[in-house]
């Protein structure tokens, strides 16, 4: 009772002695643990990052010992200090180490507007990559604060400046300004120009997602927002910000002897997101990555030789991807013909940009609709000038890549030879919303809001990335498992410890698996295509009928595409210009991606058996209707096997009527209180496709301006069967 008494009475003050103390220990053991900022102008010697393939082969050495070489403030041009302060501290010469305005303003714009800026100062930034880890933790922050003020006292604002400029990383192996002066323009520091220093000075806020030799578009950004910066802190006036504007740089080729490099600098920036660029670039890594160095080879080979081939069709580049759709390890990426091309940015992988699929995203449309039991294989599709209605927008009246109408047609052959107006009408059963939210599962990351896109998606209209596009069609391959993309499987530190493992692990089932084989089994299907890519095509793989294949080209002839696989490996092939200019000739992607696709393909089977995806247990097979896709009708002899998921496959023959009124005229239905004289009236045979429309097949054929008008979405959409 009287301990009680006692608490009650003292207990705010003990309260207070209890939280100073924990103050106390915490800020001791700061202290304690405190580096010297006497350290940052001791040399220090990083060791250098190895990356392997998954066979021990050697692929890059990141030098970041020997690249680093130390300058005096004299040795650096006055314009690149200027755009240093500029983009990274403004207010340097003025403050004390800690810019609480800058730090002000950077909450502000984080938390209200949700635009992420930095607060740091050089002296800060300083501290941060020479002393101290890049871990962001509270610990790590308030050090970062004491070393500051410190460094403040110690140094003067000269000295902060040289140091920062020889301590520094501005990407790859270029530590310090004078590296990174060599690197990216092989000029010292001195004879650098404005805009060659705006560059360099706009790096090191994020050097692989802003290095030229990776991302040359955010460059040139990023290179533009420093000089605006200058001319709006009246650092140089608007005539030398237009001169800057206007130079072309010319960048200096990275270190000779790297292997796969668009692949190198990929796993760079995976491991900078994971381990920090300081220990990236001189902590000493060793890296084991998924690449296969043969087949990397092989595949360089090929993609170089058949661009070559190409230059008469005003095709000056080409990449391709290859991996394994059971792990989504990488074993190939070829970013472009050659990453030291003169006459095109070769630095530039394509593999990561952004470009038009074409027809070659059309088995995600389908497949959707089979996975929803909205169709089948030998589900109807009526090829015929259509035009889609959508409230408020003109309307939407595709074509084919060949120019013609194919009139009815099953869902396998509309599929095999890419017809168009098929795949828009599935998208018109799918909807939109549906379309983008199954893509993005399977693997699709660039598509926006449906708002953003039209029913033309289906035919390419939405941009994506090679390698997500090659991890949608290996989820195709693994049966509707998606297996998101790997680089790395391995990493060890200088001493040979290991730091992180690749655990494989099952992705998620996305799609049913029974929808996925039937898609394969149709992209396999050589006789389904052939009306379009002729019995003999590029899409053939010798000895290997098993091998599942898409192709695609836009409209604008700017993206070419071929992408097939197997159950263990599937490549992806692009062919184009980097400048998006249209080539003058492809065939449906047969005379541009289809021949590097089918020579790397061959390459990779070339000592295996075929390897059939295995069928599961929800597939059936039954005899159709060549005519309607249905049961054969009593006698018919037109017949072929198709499968089916199990609960969707016909249960009766079609009826075949004979009692519509057609107009000879239009070759189309009387419409009900349509006025038709009876000489233009005649009885035809016909079925209904999958939307409702009316297929007739004895009619005349519609005059050339003639259309079908849909209502998008359609009034009402068939009842998926259970």
């Amino acid at each position: 009772m009287k301990l009680a008494l006692i608490w009650q009475h003292h207990r705010k003050r003990l309260l207070v002695i209890t939280a100073s103390l924990g103050l106390l220990a915490f800020l001791a053991f700061l202290f304690v643990s405190l580096p010297s900022p006497r350290h940052l102008r001791q040399d220090r010697y990083p060791a250098s990052t190895l990356i392997y393939d998954r066979h021990q082969q050697l692929l890059y050495e990141f030098y970041a010992q020997e690249n680093r070489v130390p300058v005096t403030l004299d040795d650096i041009p006055d314009s690149l200090i200027k755009a240093t302060i500029a983009i990274e501290d403004k207010n340097f010469w003025h403050h004390h180490g800690l810019d609480f305005r800058g730090i002000a303003r950077a909450f502000y714009q984080t938390i209200f507007r949700h635009r992420l800026e930095g607060g740091s100062t050089l002296t800060q930034q300083l501290v941060k990559n020479a002393l101290l880890s890049p871990r962001r933790t509270l610990g790590r922050k308030i050090k970062e604060a004491i070393l500051t003020v410190l460094t403040e006292l110690l140094y003067s604002k000269k000295q902060i400046l040289t140091m920062y400029f020889n301590q520094t990383p501005y990407g790859g192996t270029a530590w310090g300004i004078a590296a990174a002066s060599k690197t990216y323009f092989n000029k010292k520091p001195a004879d650098l120009n404005l805009a060659e220093a705006a560059l360099l000075a706009g790096l090191p806020a994020a050097p692989s997602r802003y290095s030229p030799f990776i991302h040359p578009d955010l460059a040139q950004k990023r290179q533009h927002l420093v000089l605006k910066k200058m001319l709006e802190q009246h650092l140089i006036s608007r005539q030398e910000y237009q001169q800057a504007l206007a130079t072309k740089l010319h960048f200096a080729n990275p270190q000779p002897g790297i292997k796969a490099p668009h692949f190198v600098f990929y796993v760079k920036e995976k491991l900078v997101q994971q381990f920090g660029r300081a220990a990236v670039e001189k902590g000493g890594l060793r890296v084991k990555t998924t690449l296969d160095w043969p087949i990397q080879q092989e595949a360089e080979k090929i993609v170089a030789g058949e661009i070559a081939k190409l230059k008469g069709a005003h095709v000056s580049n080409g990449a391709a991807l290859v991996l394994q759709p059971k792990t989504g390890e990488i074993l190939a990426m070829v970013g472009s013909k050659n990453y030291f091309a003169k006459d095109i940015d070769g630095k530039f992988n394509v593999v990561l940009a952004l470009r038009q699929p074409g027809s070659a995203i059309k088995p995600l449309n389908y497949v959707i609709g089979l996975a929803q039991r909205r169709v089948t294989p030998s589900s109807l599709f009526n090829d015929m000038p259509t035009c889609f209605l959508v409230s408020g927008q003109k309307p939407y009246c595709p074509t084919n890549y060949d120019l013609l109408f194919h009139g009815p047609v099953q869902l396998r052959y509309a599929l095999g030879n890419s017809f168009n107006i098929p795949a828009v009408k599935m998208l018109a059963l799918n909807g939109l919303d549906n379309f983008i939210a199954s893509a993005s599962a399977m693997g699709i990351t660039t598509f926006k809001s449906p708002e953003h896109y039209g029913l033309s998606l289906t035919l390419g209209g939405g941009e994506v990335r090679m390698i997500d596009l090659a991890t949608a069609f290996a989820t195709l391959a693994n049966l509707g498992r998606r297996q998101n993309p790997v680089a790395i499987l391995e990493v060890r530190d200088a001493h040979g410890r290991l730091l992180w493992q690749y655990q494989p692990r099952r992705g998620p089932q996305v799609v049913p698996r029974g929808a996925a084989w039937l898609i394969t089994n149709i992209l396999a299907d050589n006789g389904a295509r052939s009306a379009a890519f002729g019995p003999n095509s590029w899409l053939v793989i010798k000895g290997h009928p098993e091998v599942a294949v898409k192709t695609g080209t836009t409209n604008d002839k700017r993206d070419n595409w071929t992408v097939g696989y197997t159950p263990s490996f599937l490549t992806a092939v692009w062919v184009g210009n980097n400048d998006n200019s249209p080539m003058s000739w492809v065939a449906s992607g047969v005379t541009g991606a289809s021949p590097i696709w089918n020579k790397i393909m061959t390459h990779l089977l070339r000592h295996r058996q075929p390897e059939w995806p295995p069928r599961p247990a929800s597939i059936v097979g039954r005899t159709v209707s060549n005519l309607s896709g249905q049961l054969p009708s009593p006698g018919e002899k037109s017949v072929r096997f198709e499968y089916f998921l199990r609960g969707t496959e016909p249960q009766k023959p079609a009826t075949l009527e004979g009692d519509i009124l057609i107009n000879d005229q239009t070759g189309q239905p009387v419409q009900p209180g349509e006025k038709v004289a009876a000489s233009h009236q005649e009885h035809h045979r016909y079925l209904r496709d999958v939307l409702g429309t009316i297929y007739c097949f004895d009619c005349p054929p519609p005059p050339p301006d003639y259309h079908v008008n849909i209502n998008y979405p359609p009034a009402a959409l068939p009842t998926p069967r259970p």
